[in-house]
C-alpha cells in the first residue's frame, strides 16, 4: 500500500487515449490516483482532461503542450499510443497514405516527446507504444511495420540521452489485439497483373482472426506496471509467443525467416491451409496502436 500512495498524484499523458489500449491504460492509471491527460482528436469517451491533438500537426502539438505546461506545470510520464495502420503493396500505395502513417506513427511520437521532454524532471518515464511488427515486418504491412521499428529505434537513442537526466526511457511491444485497429486500418486493394490477388488474400486471412487476439487489459496492464518500476528495460515485448519467436531468431538467418513468413503470410494460395493451421496456434498479425 506505500508503494501505490507514493505514486498517486502523478501527472500522465496519453496520446490515442479514446480507445483500444490507451483508452484501457488511462482507466488503471485512473483507478490509482493519478491525474490523466488525454491526447486525441475527438473526446468519444467525455474525458476530463482531454487535449484535441492531431499528433501529425507539429503545430498542434507545441499549443496543447504550452497549455499542458501552463495547467499542470510538469509531466511525470507520457505514453505515445496514438498510430494507425496501412495496408497494401508498396508500389501500389499512394503517397499521401505513406506521409500521413510516417506523420502519425514517427514524427507524432518525435513531436509529443520533444515538446513534453522539457516538463519532465528527473523520476519521469516515457513509454512509447511500438509493436512486435517492428521485429517481425508482415509483406504488405511494410509501412507499418517500418514506422514501429522508427519507434524502437527512437527509443533506444532517447533512452541513451536521458540517462544523465534521470528520465527513464522504454517501449512496449505488443503482439495481436483486440482493438479497432484493424476496422480502422487503411487498406489498399489495388493489384496489378504481377500481384494479382495475393494482396487481397494476405489482407483478408490475416483479418480474419480478429477474434482470436488478446485482451488490451493484458497490454494495458503490462504499460502500468512498468510505470511503477525504477526503471525501464529497452523493450518489452507483450504476448509469450512472441518472446518466443524472438529468441529463436537468433538461431535463424534472416534471409530463411523472411522466407517463411512471405509463404505464410503472402497471400499464397497452395499456403492458405498451412497459414490457417499455423496461425490458429502463433497467432496473425501484430498491433500496437
Amino acid at each position: 500500500m506505500k508503494k501505490n500512495k507514493e505514486k498517486v498524484g502523478r501527472v500522465v499523458v496519453i496520446t490515442g487515449a479514446s480507445s483500444g489500449i490507451g483508452l484501457r491504460t488511462k482507466e488503471l492509471f485512473e483507478q490509482n490516483g493519478d491525474i490523466v491527460i488525454t491526447l486525441a482528436r475527438t473526446n468519444r469517451n467525455n474525458c476530463d482532461n482531454f487535449y484535441a491533438c492531431d499528433v501529425g500537426n507539429e503545430k498542434n502539438v507545441e499549443q496543447v503542450f504550452s497549455l499542458i505546461k501552463e495547467k499542470f506545470g510538469k509531466i511525470d510520464i507520457l505514453i505515445n499510443n496514438a498510430g494507425f495502420g496501412v495496408s497494401g503493396a508498396i508500389e501500389l500505395t499512394p503517397m499521401d497514405d505513406i506521409r500521413k502513417i510516417v506523420n502519425v506513427n514517427i514524427m507524432g511520437v518525435v513531436g509529443c516527446t520533444k515538446y513534453a521532454l522539457p516538463l519532465i524532471g528527473r523520476g519521469g518515464k516515457i513509454i512509447n507504444i511500438s509493436s512486435v511488427c517492428a521485429m517481425f515486418p508482415l509483406p504488405y504491412r511494410t509501412f507499418y511495420c517500418m514506422t514501429k521499428s522508427a519507434v524502437n529505434s527512437f527509443s533506444y537513442g532517447l533512452k541513451m540521452e536521458c540517462k544523465p537526466l534521470g528520465i527513464e526511457v522504454g517501449c512496449v511491444c505488443p503482439g495481436d489485439t483486440k482493438t479497432n485497429f484493424t476496422k480502422n486500418r487503411v487498406k489498399i486493394y489495388e493489384t496489378s497483373e504481377r500481384y494479382g490477388d495475393r494482396i487481397t488474400q494476405a489482407t483478408s486471412g490475416i483479418d480474419a482472426r480478429e477474434d482470436k487476439r488478446m485482451s488490451v487489459d493484458v497490454v494495458a496492464k503490462v504499460v502500468f506496471k512498468l510505470s511503477n518500476r525504477r526503471s525501464l528495460p529497452c523493450h518489452t515485448i507483450v504476448g509469450s509467443k512472441y518472446k518466443f519467436l524472438h529468441f529463436i531468431m537468433r538461431f535463424f538467418p534472416l534471409g530463411a525467416l523472411l522466407r517463411t513468413t512471405e509463404r505464410l503470410f503472402g497471400g499464397h494460395k497452395k499456403a492458405k491451409e498451412t497459414t490457417r493451421n499455423i496461425t490458429k496456434k502463433e497467432g496473425d498479425e501484430t498491433n500496437g496502436g
